[in-house]
């Protein structure tokens, strides 16, 4: 059963305002026990720092990965008739096909990351609206994919990694950033899936218009999603607004992921605190929106596939924070003698 429940637009509001904070408690006895492992301070830079992290968002000394779990929401885009893909819309379906089967990267990366996978369809065979026409949303569509993410956090998660699936939504991820964040459509969009510089300016025009006709509405976090997002752009947020109230830690994967978590900062600054960017795409905007949030993504990798693989590498590397921190002896067990 969700903390949260999301029946109107006003209830994200309101579970932003009452975000629970870090455990400061135990982020302190964590960084005391980092000072007396047998290292150098420091030395082990980055997997220090997320290894930090993790203590403070689980409220623990010594954080756990008994269960990892890892969200693909897919859904499907009213935009992607104007040429905005490569692909035809139909392949979101074949692709969630796909990950059902075990063929996919997610599914080898989530095996070898020891995460539980849960691919969740959100009303395929009912695309968003042409956000360029109207909101690609309404406001029950809008909360219906809220809730859809919020619930799909399974008990006794403690670590949430998110991605996507869905043909076109970069495009929705570049107008939901250029909503939140200002700019011009050119500032968000990229490639995607491959498109020609035909496609591109497709894309620019698309966003653009969307942008421009839903402005005065966008006032709010669930106006960002819902005028201009996607349904699994808006599961994407009401999973980070869950698993916050839970004290679950977040992953997030590329672009799309990134852009559907920002739309929250529009209402909350502090709304992705317990969020780590996992990647830095190839997709042109998602440096930007890092540097916007203020976030350093834990890897770069040329990446730029989506379906949370590149939040799923990163597990790996969240393994190896807590190997180290947990594992390793201090200098009085070990019998080290410490710098003078």
């Amino acid at each position: 059963m969700s903390k949260i429940s999301f029946s109107s637009a006003g209830d994200l509001a309101t579970a932003l305002s009452s975000l629970p904070e870090a455990n400061a408690d135990a982020l302190a006895l964590a960084s005391a026990r980092q000072e007396q492992l047998t290292k150098p301070q420091g030395s082990l830079g980055r997997l220090e720092e997320v290894a930090l992290w993790m203590a403070s968002w689980q409220g623990a000394e010594k954080p756990t990965l008994n269960k990892p779990v890892c969200l693909v929401f897919a859904g499907n885009h009213g935009v992607t008739a104007r040429g905005v893909s490569a692909y035809p819309a139909e392949v979101t379906q074949q692709m969630v096909y796909n990950f059902d089967a075990g063929g996919a990267a997610i599914n080898q990366l989530t095996k070898l990351g020891e995460a539980e996978l849960k691919v969740i369809s959100l009303d395929l065979d009912n695309p968003t609206k042409d956000f360029t026409v109207e909101p690609a949303m309404s406001e029950v569509e809008c909360c219906a994919a809220l809730q859809a993410g919020a619930d799909a956090i399974p008990e006794g998660a403690d670590l949430v990694l998110l991605g996507e699936m869905g043909i076109g939504n970069t495009t929705a991820a570049a107008a939901v950033a250029n909503a939140v964040f200002g700019g011009s459509a050119t500032d968000w969009i990229g490639p995607g899936t491959g498109v020609d510089a035909g496609g591109m300016e497709i894309k620019r025009d698309t966003v653009s218009k969307g942008v421009e006709l839903h402005k005065d509405a966008q006032t709010s976090a669930f106006d960002c999603l819902r005028t201009v997002g996607g349904r699994e752009l808006a599961a994407i947020a009401g999973a980070v607004v869950e698993a916050r109230h839970l004290g679950i830690p977040v992953l997030l994967d590329g672009f799309i992921a990134t852009a559907a978590a920002s739309a929250l900062v529009r209402d909350t600054a502090g709304a992705l605190d317990h969020a780590l960017i996992s990647h830095t795409s190839m997709e042109p905007g998602h440096k930007r929106l890092a540097e916007r949030l203020d976030k350093r993504p834990v890897l770069n990798l040329d990446m730029r596939l989506g379906e949370a693989s590149g939040a799923a590498v990163a597990l790996l590397i969240v393994r190896a924070a807590l190997a180290t921190h947990n594992g390793m002896a201090t200098f009085g067990e070990a019998g080290v003698s410490t710098a003078s």
